[in-house]
């Protein structure tokens, strides 16, 4: 599952907009109920209150009851329920409120929906996406702040994604509504509505101020397992996703290396090639992730292009990530991995040899 997929790109020439991460989840939601009756939205207060973060409002009002719907607070009875959909031949998006709450659901993700296809032998699919807002960066301490994706990039059968910004992020879940796969769709709140570096004592910048939130209007997809080079580079290789990729960005300026910076955007499959040919190409490689570091994606990281790239490395992989404690509340910032951090990794690497 390393290999790149060659999906094409879906040629966009429709009018576009300025567009938060929200109203472009929204958007896709919306553009995706309206081309699929199959489409299904439900979730913890997703319907009339229109989500925890207002990604789902107007959608009821528009569909209605029966196709944008509040559930009671039971995450693996939503999930379970979403199962049961897309056998049925349903598309169900489910919201899990906060990442931080799928625990309950883990049985129903890992034991049903990403074993449908297999224990099947194919003759069931499990076409649903399941939203889930993640990472830290908002003071919501241990229980609104965790970032699990490496757990669910463990279990075979799951598609694990997780966007950087309005447009990747609307194209992306369109792509993950329509794959007959299930789809863990992670969003990280810090980025809902403006790109962040890292910075927390500076003003919030609006997506509205920043290229990426032009976003187009109509369908369009971003494909799965395609990685973006966001930043091109000779010195190093970032590896990155979500928040992080524009604290690495920040952190490339203000010390002045000239880091080529990769945002997978679907962590797993991966797309290896762009990440391989890129550390070949600078020979170093720094791996940035905002989870815990024991166990974290980013050792899958480290040892793919270890194995891919050795003879090409000029210094030893660094990782930069989250510490192994639960996310603090009052001290947020020391947990975080700024860009003060994370520019220091970037001069070891370069430093070593």
């Amino acid at each position: 599952m390393l290999t790149k997929t060659k999906e094409p790109a879906q040629a966009v020439d429709a009018p576009t907009k300025p567009m938060t991460m929200i109203q472009a989840l929204r958007s896709a939601l919306d553009v995706m109920m309206e081309r699929d009756p199959n489409v299904v939205v439900f979730g913890q207060d997703v319907g009339y209150f229109g989500g925890v973060f207002r990604v789902t409002e107007g959608l009821q009002a528009k569909y209605g009851t029966s196709r944008c719907f509040d559930a009671p607070i039971n995450e693996g009875g939503i999930v379970g329920v979403g199962v049961g959909m897309a056998a049925y031949g349903l598309r169900p998006v489910a919201e899990i409120q906060f990442a931080d709450y799928f625990y309950p659901a883990a049985d129903q993700i890992i034991s049903e929906a990403a074993r449908l296809r297999n224990r099947s032998a194919a003759d069931f699919t499990c076409p649903m996406t399941i939203r889930m807002p993640c990472g830290g960066g908002i003071y919501g301490g241990q229980t609104h702040s965790q970032s699990p994706e490496a757990i669910f990039t463990h279990v075979c059968g799951l598609r694990t994604v997780m966007p950087s910004n309005p447009y990747d992020a609307k194209g992306l879940l369109i792509a993950a509504i329509e794959c007959d796969d299930p789809v863990i769709f992670l969003e990280p709140k810090r980025l809902y509505n403006g790109p962040f570096d890292g910075h927390h004592d500076r003003p919030v910048v609006p997506w509205s101020k920043h290229p990426m939130g032009e976003v187009p209007e109509g369908y369009y997809r971003v494909p799965l397992d395609s990685a973006s080079v966001v930043r091109e580079g000779k010195d190093l290789t970032v590896i990155t996703y979500g928040t992080m990729t524009w604290v690495s960005q920040c952190a490339a300026e203000e010390t002045g290396i000239d880091a080529e910076i990769i945002d997978l955007r679907s962590i797993w499959p991966m797309d290896a090639q762009t990440v391989i040919e890129s550390v070949k190409k600078t020979g170093r490689c720094v791996v940035v992730h905002e989870a815990t570091r024991t166990s974290g994606f980013g050792a899958e990281l480290v040892a793919i292009v270890q194995e891919a790239c050795f003879y090409h490395l000029e210094a030893p992989i660094e990782r930069v990530a989250g510490w192994d404690t639960p996310y603090p509340h009052a001290q947020e910032w020391l947990y975080f991995p700024g860009p003060d951090r994370v520019g220091a990794a970037f001069k070891r690497v370069m430093e070593g040899s």
